[in-house]
Order: C-alpha cells, then structure tokens, then sequence
C-alpha cells in the first residue's frame, strides 16, 4: 500500500466503531469514525459496521440521512465494506422482527441461520472457505482461513456469483460477499487476528487504489 488512504468508519450508532477505527490505523490507513456527510462523501471508501437488530440499523441510518450517500458512494465506485450487520444491510432486505427493506447494494434477503439445534447466536472462530479470488482476500491462505463471528442470520445472495466465502454452523451459510466495489463480511476482522487485519489491509489498498484512480 504506497499512501495512506483516509478510510471513514459510519457512524450510526451501532456496532464497536472505535475498535474497526483501531484496526485500520493498525494496518496503515487513516481512519475517522464519523457521520458527517461531507466527511462520508470524501473519504477513500466506507466501513459500514454493525451489531444488533437490521430494523433499527436501517431506522439509524435513514433518521441521520446515511443510507442514500452510502448507496451513492457505491454506485459512483468508491469501496464500501460492510462488516457483521453492516453487511446485511447492504441487502434488499431482512425478516428480522420485522420486514425491513435494505440498501439494496446487492440482490438477495437476510434470513434466520437455520443452526439445526446449535446454539444461536453464532459465537466464535469458524472457517470461512473462499469461493473464488478477490482483492479482500489476496495473500490470505487459498483454501480459507478463520474468523470469529457473532450472528443469529445470515445473508442470501439472490446471484452465486456475489458470494466470496461461506462457512458453516448447522447449515453452510455466506459468510463474505463482493459486487463491484462493495463487499460485505459476516465475521469480525477487526476481532480475528492476523487473518482478520490481513483483510482489513487489503480493503485500505483497494481504498488507496480508488483514491490514485481518482486523482490520475
């Protein structure tokens, strides 16, 4: 990664903000934590995170007017990472407590894991099996590699070919996406070792090279 691009962690209201703040800088980006639109619409790309419930996700971030520049940003390509709920609400939609539309970055519904009597929620490391090459995953181990999770659903690409990884508790489930620019993780990397800042390194350099793009 030859610059340092400025990474903005959205602020919602929801999900361990500073602890994905801390990972970035770990790795060589800048990063802020913040919801000022100006400050979202000028970054080198977006980390979209996120713990709890999809329907006050989605309430958050319509109330702070941040759900129409995040889908603006992706369509104009600049990269979005969505990381746990943060990746769900990339989807069209979800069932949880109620119906609840998404951003819709990437066709598909978020649906109950269907755990076949295992614990839920998910807590803890599991191996996520790559399904094909990506940026996000480049230099990480080509069969897979481990990452902790905390999650009672799980996304439903509507397309195969927006699915990155999966991995399994009771049932397989998609537990990375990509389309285009934006990707979205189930797991924590910001909690998952080496594996988990290799992949937060990776999405600075994608950010870096959008930014390089941009200026050329």
């Amino acid at each position: 990664m030859s610059a340092r691009p400025l990474v903005a962690v959205v602020d919602y209201g929801m999900g361990n903000r500073r602890s994905v703040e801390k990972a970035l800088e770990h790795v060589g980006a800048r990063a802020v934590i913040t919801s000022d639109p100006h400050a979202l619409a000028t970054a080198d790309g977006l980390v979209v995170p996120g713990v709890g419930a999809f329907p006050r996700a989605m309430g958050n971030l319509r109330e702070l007017g941040l759900g129409d520049l995040i889908v603006e940003r992706a369509h104009a390509g600049s990269p979005v990472l969505g990381i746990c709920l943060g990746m769900q609400v990339l989807f069209e939609g979800s069932a949880e407590f109620e119906p609840t539309a998404g951003l819709g970055l990437i066709a598909g519904e978020v649906v109950r894991l269907r755990s076949n009597g295992l614990r839920l929620p998910h807590i803890g490391w599991n191996r996520a099996e790559f399904t094909r090459s990506s940026p996000l995953t480049e230099s990480l181990p080509a069969g897979g590699a481990h990452f902790y999770h905390v999650h009672s659903l799980a996304a439903v690409p509507a397309d195969d070919a927006d699915v990155l990884a999966t991995s399994e508790y009771g049932e397989r489930f998609v537990t990375a996406v990509q389309r285009g620019s934006v990707f979205g993780v189930q797991f924590h990397p910001e909690k998952s070792s080496k594996h988990g800042l290799a992949l937060l390194r990776n999405f600075a350099s994608v950010c870096a090279g959008h930014a390089q793009g941009v200026a050329a």
